[in-house]
Order: C-alpha cells, then sequence, then structure tokens
C-alpha cells in the first residue's frame, strides 16, 4: 500500500479538526449602548460554560449565541479578565459537548494549528497554518500585555475573535483574539496560567492578581556574576513605581533579580505567574545582584487594582 500523498495527510488533519470542534464554536451577537458587535466563543464546560475574549463582549448589556446546528441561545457574562483579553459566558439552555483542553506550552513553530470561529452570517470558519512565532506579548484595551501570545499565519477576521484554536487533535491550545497584520494572527494561550484565569472567573467572575510594582527586562549575567547565582539570566529593574510593595522593601533600578519565593527569575514574566491571588499580602524573599553582592530584600505583595 503506497503511503498517503503529503497534501491529502494535511487535508485530513484540517478536516478531523473542523468536524469536532466546529460543532461547539457559537456566533456571538453583542448589543451594547454603543451598538453591536459580533465574535465566536466555544463552549468549555457541560453545563453551557462558553469562554470568549472579553473584548467581545465589553459593555455587553445582551449577549446571545448560536451553533452551527441551529441553537440559538441567550448567554450572560459570567465574568471577564481585560489584562488577559479572556471572558467566561453561561447559555440559558443546552450547548453542544464542551472543546477538550490543550495545552499551548507544548506548541512547537512549525506545528499545525487551526482556527474555528463562527462569524455572524457565515456557516462557520475554518482556517488552517502553522506556529510561526510562540512568546509574543500583545497590548489589550487596559494598557497591559498578554505575554507568551501564539502567532499562527492561519487567516483571521475579526469574527474569529474568541474563537478557537486548535492543534492537530482537536484540543483548544488558544483563542483567537487579534489580527495583527497581513498573514498573521494572534491567540492567547491555553495553559496552566490561563486556566487558572477561567476557573478564578467561573468560580467567582473576577480575577485577583497580585502586584509588585517593579518592570524589567531579561539580561544575560556575566560569567563571573552567573558562577555565583547559578543562573546565566536574570531580570534587570527598569523602574520600580513610588510607594509600591517592591519600593517599600528597598527595590532599586539597576537591580538584578535573580529569585522571588525561591523560584528562579528570567523575565518579567516569570514574575508575573508569581503574581496569583495566593500571593496577596503573603511575605516573600527576593534575591537580587546589586553592586557585586546577592542582596535579599523582603516584599509583600498587594492587590492589583484595574481601573
Amino acid at each position: 500500500m503506497e503511503p498517503e500523498p503529503a497534501m491529502d495527510a494535511y487535508s485530513a488533519a484540517v478536516i478531523r479538526v473542523a468536524e469536532s470542534v466546529l460543532p461547539s464554536v457559537a456566533a456571538v451577537e453583542v448589543r451594547t449602548s454603543r451598538g453591536a458587535g459580533a465574535g465566536s466563543a466555544s463552549v468549555i464546560s457541560a453545563d453551557g460554560h462558553l469562554l470568549t475574549s472579553a473584548h467581545v463582549v465589553a459593555g455587553a448589556d445582551r449577549v446571545e449565541v448560536a451553533f452551527g446546528d441551529g441553537t440559538e441561545l441567550t448567554a450572560t457574562v459570567v465574568g471577564r479578565d481585560p489584562l488577559s483579553d479572556l471572558a467566561v459566558l453561561l447559555a440559558d439552555g443546552a450547548t453542544p459537548p464542551p472543546v477538550p483542553w490543550g495545552d499551548a506550552a507544548a506548541l512547537r513553530v512549525g506545528q499545525l494549528v487551526v482556527a474555528v470561529g463562527n462569524p455572524l452570517g457565515l456557516a462557520g470558519s475554518v482556517t488552517a497554518g502553522v506556529v510561526s512565532g510562540l512568546g509574543r506579548s500583545l497590548p489589550t484595551q487596559s494598557g497591559r500585555v498578554v505575554d507568551e501570545v501564539i502567532q499562527t499565519d492561519a487567516a483571521l477576521n475579526p469574527g474569529n475573535s474568541g474563537g478557537v484554536l486548535a492543534d492537530s487533535a482537536g484540543r483548544m491550545v488558544g483563542v483567537n483574539t487579534a489580527v495583527a497584520g497581513i498573514g498573521v494572527g494572534l491567540a492567547v494561550p491555553i495553559n496552566s496560567t490561563t486556566r487558572e484565569i477561567i476557573d478564578a472567573l467561573i468560580r467567582t467572575g473576577r480575577v485577583r492578581r497580585a502586584w509588585l510594582g517593579v518592570a524589567g527586562a531579561r539580561v544575560r549575567l556575566r560569567p563571573e556574576v552567573s558562577a555565583k547565582v547559578g543562573s546565566r539570566v536574570g531580570m534587570q529593574v527598569a523602574a520600580v513605581v513610588p510607594g509600591s510593595p517592591a519600593a517599600k522593601a528597598g527595590a532599586q533600578e539597576g537591580d538584578i533579580v535573580v529569585s522571588l519565593d525561591g523560584v528562579a527569575i528570567a523575565s518579567a514574566t516569570d514574575v508575573q505567574r508569581r503574581m496569583v491571588e495566593h500571593a496577596i499580602g503573603r511575605r516573600m524573599e527576593m534575591t537580587l545582584w546589586r553592586n557585586g553582592a546577592l542582596v535579599d530584600i523582603v516584599l509583600e505583595p498587594e492587590e492589583l487594582r484595574v481601573p
């Protein structure tokens, strides 16, 4: 038996994903005081929860979802998190089965991905491409950024926002969130961090985050410094917000953060990952490289207040 041609195998993979995922992706119509909007959402629980982009349902007074089988339901916004551009809806009736979770941390550049949406007026939208970049940052309407964003060349349009980015096994690895330019689409990753955000939105309708008030960038350490701290990289402090927990603890511009709460730090993303709800008000130690020596300071993160 001759091997299956490469193009046929590619097509078969995309068809499998479309057939398994598309029934669980809804068109979303939003009514706000400023007018109407649209996007996509995907079923994530047997209880009728759907996942979409926060910007799709911003200011929503009424949300309606429609599936490919003709089912039309109203939905309420259970919670939205502008900092991650994720939102959870709850439909008022029975929905198709949930899309299985994947893990964006396992993605590799060049891997096949399929963008599945349900823009209004279309019977579903399926485009395929490859992961063309990992670890990008995406500015959000809140003025902050979403880290570890997935870049793909799967064609997207505004109606795809909130739809599924799936791997070849039909598992959700991202939420399509924006069109970055010609031939480039972005998706918020589904990973351990965003799964915690989604769970918090379902439980309480909001996400509580800790805050230190320090900003910085990844730097490579000199060999002699690396030998002392046990790492080749660290995060150099570029700014400390006056009156912040970091400022109160004595952090200074130019410091290089080596570890936080016993975990090695190599970038601002590493710090952000530690700023979860249970870190609020809990004392933690930060180790810095300053003026040729290791310095330990003790911080007490505060709750991040989002305007």
